[in-house]
């Protein structure tokens, strides 16, 4: 049966009261703690991607720099062999001596390593072979014979590849074949 049951209005004076809204359904409510474990997990991701970013453009930087600066150590190390002939007391010589000790402490400070050593086995991925030698005892094939331009690895990486002379036996070429036999003269018709 229907409720026949009237609302009595309000006694005068009185304050209106507010109507009662109908139920109001139900939301899902979220999960607030997970949501925020996501998105630190993401800023997180974040943050090691940009330094990751950082760093490589960093280390490109400093790749750069150094290899402006090979030119520089190697005119020192040449200008230090051309006064390899002075006394050991002579201020110049001991002068390139410092220098050339400077630098070397310098560059591994930085992290740079020279590439070609005589008599190791040459690989194509750290060097530029120029030339061929004989093998010799010292310097069997495949070997480094000399460094014509020093390579140097930076962070794993290669700074500048070494320019090198590898030892290689000759190739046994084809034998030429043996010349033909000269054909007689025509001879002379009268």
């Amino acid at each position: 049966m229907a409720d026949d049951r009237t609302e009595a209005p309000p006694p005068a004076g009185a304050p209106p009261t507010a109507p009662v809204p109908a139920a109001v359904p139900a939301e899902p409510t979220e999960d607030w703690a997970t949501r925020f474990k996501y998105l630190f997990a993401d800023f997180e991701n974040y943050r090691r991607r940009a330094e990751r970013e950082r760093e490589s453009v960093t280390r490109q930087s400093r790749a750069a720099i150094l290899r402006e600066l090979l030119p520089i150590l190697e005119a020192v190390r040449s200008a230090r062999e051309a006064v390899r002939e002075l006394p050991a007391a002579d201020p110049v010589r001991r002068g390139f001596d410092l220098l050339d000790r400077e630098w070397s402490t310098f560059l591994k400070h930085e992290g740079v390593e020279p590439i070609a050593r005589l008599g190791q086995p040459f690989r194509a991925e750290e060097a530029e072979a120029v030339a061929e030698a004989p093998p010799t005892a010292e310097s069997p094939e495949g070997a480094v014979v000399e460094i014509v331009q020093q390579g140097y690895r930076f962070f794993g990486g290669i700074l500048r590849p070494a320019k090198v002379v590898v030892a290689r036996a000759p190739a046994a070429g084809p034998t030429a074949p043996p010349a033909p036999a000269e054909a007689p003269a025509p001879e002379a018709k009268p």
